[in-house]
């Protein structure tokens, strides 16, 4: 996760979530509501003032290699 401020032009140091996931599904969730739960955290006031968002990667441990001539 990767937490940035619009009105400073700026993000923080990404914070890597230590889970593993069998789907991006799972992953895109799971980022999602971690996302959620610190906004939260941080309230409203904050998020208005500093124009905070965050955002995440999913990104498979291993290298996904696709058959040729499959689109991705």
């Amino acid at each position: 996760m990767i937490m940035c401020s619009l009105l400073a032009g700026e993000c923080m140091a990404p914070f890597q979530i230590d889970k593993t996931f069998d789907s991006m599904y799972s992953c895109l969730n799971a980022g999602y509501q971690e996302s959620l739960n610190k906004s939260i955290e941080i309230g409203k006031e904050d998020v208005d003032q500093y124009q905070i968002y965050i955002k995440f990667i999913c990104k498979a441990e291993e290298e996904i290699i696709l058959p040729k001539g499959d689109p991705v």
